[in-house]
């Protein structure tokens, strides 16, 4: 049988920033004019970016048409939200996180090494390379993408061919229904609670003009921000960006060789630095820190990293893989639920901020950081804010998720 011949269409920046703002606002309008997307709180950027992804599919299969978006943009995009992360984090709102945030750490490390174990158990039962286990497991699921574009070579040294594809389709997976299922997942929670959806305000009074914002809480909120405001924010992001890129530079040539713990991603020397200038400046400089401006940027950045990231789904690859792989993802699927139920929404005090971090951890449980917090805003955007949740998952799901799962996945990839 002859193959098809695909013609590549290559988007560049520009228009690639086009069609990720197109799919948002037709996400907006999805959930806005469909009940069912709402009730379940299924993010914009999800729900738009799906349809688009449905379409390059549909031009792949009959079209003989495959897209490649600009990954620099997505990227950027990516680093600009997690600094966002760092720059609103005050050590006096770490310290609020207190047993908390302690508790919620513990509770997503043991799920880690749940993940791996029921991905390497499956993958032999299946009569399969237990590595395949990990790669449908923590790499994947709570890595999401980056962590499987670097443990993919490794893999494939070890003898596991095709590893870094197989990774980047599973992590795809893990992104889409992490987004899918957060929602639901805190709805049934809430709803067994007797909690009512609540009228959120969509402006700012007076009196909030002069308090830093409730980070990400409520993204549809109206922030009055200036134009010097917004400069020096640029200017904060600039520093950390840059600083992250050299730290990427320095960790990959020489800290992981001491220390292989401290071969981080990108984006996490990027908060971090956010964290550390933000405090100096206010608490050494009495900087004035303007958190509604860094509040809209990286709002905006989540939605827009989140509607590329899905414009670059490649829906074949998905229904390419294995049955074998289709079945561990499935059930890790399962399992993040039942786990995000019963033991983080039990072990965070079964009320409503428990309900809120539950989804949270649907997110970065089976996606990534960005989609946790999709997750928690659609949510919050119903039943009302939960600072806890916001105080708690972004710096668990940015920093110390990924410390423990390097740490997990060496100790497996040792013994297997």
């Amino acid at each position: 049988m002859e193959q098809p011949v695909f013609t590549t269409v290559t988007v560049n920046g520009y228009y690639t920033l086009l069609i990720a703002c197109i799919v948002l606002l037709f996400g907006r309008q999805l959930v806005k004019r469909i009940r069912f997307l709402r009730d379940f709180n299924i993010p914009e950027p999800v729900a738009g970016g799906l349809v688009a992804a449905a379409i390059i599919y549909f031009l792949y299969g009959f079209g003989s048409y495959i897209f490649k978006f600009d990954t620099g943009l997505k990227n950027a995009f990516m680093l600009i939200f997690f600094t966002s992360i760092g720059l609103s984090a005050d050590f006096s709102r770490l310290k609020a996180g207190g047993k908390p945030l302690v508790y919620f750490t513990i509770i997503v490390g043991v799920f880690i090494i749940v993940q791996d174990a029921v991905g390497v158990l499956l993958a032999i039962k299946l009569g399969q390379e237990p590595l395949i286990g990990l790669v449908a497991g923590s790499i994947t699921m709570t890595g999401g993408h980056g962590t499987a574009g670097g443990w993919g070579p490794e893999l494939e040294k070890l003898g596991l061919a095709g590893a870094t594809g197989l990774g980047l389709a599973c992590a795809t997976y893990g992104l889409v229904v992490g987004g899918l299922i957060g929602g639901p997942t805190a709805r049934r929670l809430i709803n067994k609670m007797g909690r009512k959806p609540e009228e959120v305000a969509d402006r700012v009074t007076s009196d909030d003009l002069d308090k830093p914002g409730d980070i990400f809480e409520q993204p549809q909120r109206m922030r009055l921000i200036t134009a010097s405001s917004a400069v020096d924010t640029l200017a904060m992001f600039a520093v950390c960006l840059v600083v992250s890129e050299i730290m990427n530079y320095v960790d990959a040539r020489y800290l992981k060789d001491i220390l292989a713990i401290l071969d981080l991603p990108q984006f996490v020397w990027g908060l971090a630095c956010g964290v550390i200038l933000r405090n100096i400046l206010t608490g050494a400089f009495k900087f004035d820190m303007f958190d509604r401006a860094i509040d809209v940027f990286g709002n905006a950045s989540l939605s827009i990293f989140l509607a590329i990231a899905l414009l670059d789904l490649k829906l074949w690859e998905l229904t390419a893989l294995a049955l074998p792989v289709t079945v561990i993802l499935l059930t890790q699927t399962v399992v993040m639920f039942l786990y995000a139920t019963y033991v983080t929404y039990a072990f965070m005090g079964r009320d409503y901020d428990a309900a809120v971090l539950a989804a949270g951890h649907c997110g970065f449980g089976l996606g990534a950081t960005p989609t946790a917090v999709a997750n928690m805003q659609s949510v919050t955007e119903h039943f009302g804010p939960s600072h806890k949740a916001f105080l708690i998952v972004p710096m668990v799901g940015a920093f110390f998720v990924d410390l423990i799962n390097s740490t997990v996945l060496q100790t497996f990839v040792k013994y297997l």
